[in-house]
């Protein structure tokens, strides 16, 4: 299903613009008409990715970072769920960065962050990433303001450098609204089986909304670069929300354009060799 627009100029954060978040209504559908428009396009968009990634597996030159950050509730993890979901699960790999252990805390910020960066060929999906340091630690007061205020250039210069060494790295905030998040916390308590996933301090996170709206558009706002730009990605409704990064995936791998090796085989003499005996 072709587009006669690119998703990415539809998604991406302008830093020069006006407020970002504010702006962006996270329930709307910007590029796709409907649900209905959206499941069409599902087989076909999971065919593109499946061998777009592959490609890049056996190309095994470049690789790709995506990081997803959200608010609780915000869908990584559906996300990671539905759009990778069909990939060759030798070529993606998940780190999610929780709560720091002590050695973690005894190194600078990013180190644990690059540990985990991609290898040749993978595609390395950060499920939270090295922007919570610029996130949570200043809503919580965990370090003085000149301390997070500080790490926005370390990591503009971080992911300019990791471009640089042949690493395509996608940023997307998967954004919805206070209300929709009250939804999916209610939904949570409403099904026993989802009790595992409701943590009591997400409502003492909720009311903390402002602070991490003003500290996501910040964040949004500091590090969309040429190099390694945002993606505000409306996720009120999931349908929508699967269908945009899976189609911004599969435009910034088509620009890629990997491609598979073209070793310099004897294809006769090796139809020969396999034909079935006399």
């Amino acid at each position: 299903m072709s587009h006669p627009f690119s998703i990415r100029d539809l998604l991406r954060a302008d830093p020069d613009g006006g407020a970002i978040l504010p702006g962006i209504d996270p329930g709307a559908t910007p590029g796709v008409k409907d649900r209905d428009a959206a499941e069409a396009a599902r087989g076909e968009l999971s065919d593109r990715l499946h061998g777009l990634q592959e490609r890049l597996f056996v190309e095994g030159r470049r690789s790709m970072l995506v990081v997803l950050q959200a608010m609780d509730t915000g869908g990584k993890d559906g996300t990671i769920e539905h759009v990778f979901g069909t990939m060759n699960p030798a070529g993606v790999d998940v780190a999610s960065f929780k709560k720091p252990t002590d050695e973690e805390l005894a190194h600078h910020f990013l180190w644990r962050i690059e540990r985990r960066l991609p290898v040749p060929g993978q595609i390395m999906i950060f499920n939270r990433s090295h922007y919570e340091d610029v996130l949570i630690v200043r809503v919580h007061g965990l370090v003085p303001d000149e301390v997070w205020s500080g790490r926005f250039e370390e990591i503009d210069a971080f992911e300019s450098t990791i471009t640089a060494s042949g690493t395509t790295i996608v940023k997307c905030f998967l954004h919805i609204s206070y209300d929709e998040q009250r939804a999916r916390l209610l939904a949570r308590l409403d099904d026993p089986d989802k009790h595992w996933k409701f943590n009591e301090a997400d409502i003492d996170e909720r009311a903390r909304w402002a602070d991490y709206q003003a500290a996501y558009e910040d964040a949004i706002r500091r590090c969309s670069t040429e190099a390694a730009p945002w993606y505000v990605i409306p996720a009120d409704r999931k349908w929508y929300r699967n269908w945009a990064v899976a189609t911004l995936l599969a435009e910034t791998l088509e620009e890629l354009d990997p491609t598979y090796p073209r070793p310099d085989l004897d294809v006769e003499g090796l139809r020969a060799r396999l034909a079935p005996p006399h």
